[in-house]
């Protein structure tokens, strides 16, 4: 998911995908102690994607407060 997808999503749209990503995530780094992977950088991947919808809520929360101040 781009940044343009992330900033035309929805908050309930990224906080669903947000819970998507960690359980896939979660399921990922189960996966790197137990067996090889195909791709390490997935991992790095899914940690980015996570970084950028949390700062995408971050910034709509504190535009939200800032316009309601």
């Amino acid at each position: 998911m781009d940044i343009e997808e992330i900033r035309s999503s929805t908050d309930e749209e990224l906080k669903r995908r947000y819970v998507d990503v960690r359980k896939e995530f979660f399921q990922l780094q189960i996966r790197f102690t137990t067996e090889q992977v195909e791709n390490p950088r997935q991992k790095r991947g899914l940690r980015r994607e996570l970084a950028r919808i949390k700062t995408i809520l971050k910034e709509r929360e504190l535009k939200a407060e800032s316009t309601n101040a």
